[in-house]
């Protein structure tokens, strides 16, 4: 946990940061490109376009350091007929030439951003703060060397995508006990009725599970969150070591998030260091059309941070989620949509991947 009483001490290390203008952090390097300004006048402060199928490559450091915080703009649409562009972008990361990577996920999703929109988070390792400028906050180590692409997925070109990654080279060999950084993107089009649905699974070696975040769109009526999210820990195999109590309280709510109002149930959204659901809406607000309303199936992002309460693991892990919900009948199980990124770090290796779904059944209903 970070502790501002230790600001005054000076620490070791050398800071370095990486853009499109000093893509290798090189010191002294910063701010050169030229303008219509001149020299040294914000000449090149993104990449130009990401074409369509391409995958470029944001920082390429050799260790040992540790990356401290990353910074992302970039559009939500370049069409009417691509306007998921948070979906189509892929975020990669890999740590000491390892050729599968520890981090994949639609841009926006890493950034608790579901849906293909962007909205304000106020959390401690993630913030999006107006207008889509996405940070990120966890600390990624690497012994040898980091490397960080974005891949365009869309069929279109995508203009004018900004970035910074901040980092520190600290000269000296990783601790033994030292985890590498992961999250993985996952999503059900539709559960399984009686199925939990799978957050994260295939987790091996040890390591410590830092925080979820989900995207649910509802396809049934009635209050959809009394699923228990469930931690298997190191060979449990029926039943789970960590099982919560429902899905509001996970995410640090209760009482299904509401308030009363002129006779209707309200949900309440909300943004805390740790536990947030920042994003509600059931219109699509994101294009006009002369032939139909803007009715959508209801979207709900949560998140939760597991970083006063980590959950630790020696051998493997598996986290679930449960689709129950209530109503005057008393409770009964659900088919919703569902998607996901499960945020750990572990000792490496790690186990590889599976496909990443296909860009156009990663968009929103």
């Amino acid at each position: 946990m970070f502790d501002m009483r230790g600001l005054p001490f000076l620490g070791e290390g050398k800071s370095r940061s990486i853009n499109w203008e000093n893509r290798t952090g090189e010191k002294g390097k910063g701010g050169m490109a030229a303008s219509d300004l001149g020299p040294s006048r914000k000449g090149s402060p993104c990449i130009p376009q990401i074409k369509s199928g391409e995958t470029v490559t944001l920082a390429q450091i050799q260790g040992p350091g540790v990356i401290q915080h990353i910074w992302i703009t970039v559009t939500d649409r370049v069409s009417d007929r691509n306007r998921y562009i948070l979906r189509d972008l892929v975020l990669r990361m890999y740590w000491d030439e390892e050729e599968t990577p520890s981090v994949e996920s639609p841009l926006g999703d890493f950034f608790c951003c579901g849906f293909g929109v962007s909205y304000p988070v106020n959390s401690m390792p993630v913030a999006v703060n107006p207008t889509r400028g996405f940070n990120c906050y966890f600390p990624m180590p690497f012994g040898r060397s980091a490397r960080i692409t974005i891949e365009n997925q869309c069929d279109e070109d995508i203009p004018a995508f900004f970035y910074q990654v901040d980092y520190c080279l600290t000269g000296e060999a990783l601790a033994q006990n030292t985890g590498y950084f992961h999250a993985k993107w996952n999503r059900r089009r539709i559960t399984e009725k009686g199925q939990d649905y799978v957050i994260l699974d295939q987790v091996r070696g040890r390591g410590k599970y830092v925080g979820t975040y989900l995207a649910l769109t509802t396809l049934e009526r009635y209050w959809y969150g009394e699923g228990e999210i469930k931690f298997y820990l190191d060979g449990d195999q029926d039943y789970p070591t960590i099982c919560g109590t429902g899905t509001e309280d996970y995410f640090g709510g209760a009482w299904s998030f509401a308030t009363q109002s002129g006779g209707r149930t309200v949900e309440n959204t909300y943004c805390t260091p740790f536990l947030g659901y920042p994003y509600y809406s059931h219109h699509d607000t994101f294009i006009h059309n002369d032939y139909h309303n803007d009715d959508q199936m209801p979207q709900r992002s949560f998140y939760r941070w597991h970083i006063m309460d980590p959950i630790l693991f020696d051998e493997d892990l598996k986290v679930t989620i449960q689709q129950i919900g209530v109503y005057h009948g008393g409770l009964f199980e659900r088919q919703d949509d569902v998607a996901s990124v499960a945020y750990w770090y572990q000792s490496e290796p790690h186990a590889a991947f599976g496909a990443l779904m296909g860009r156009k059944d990663r968009w929103p209903r």
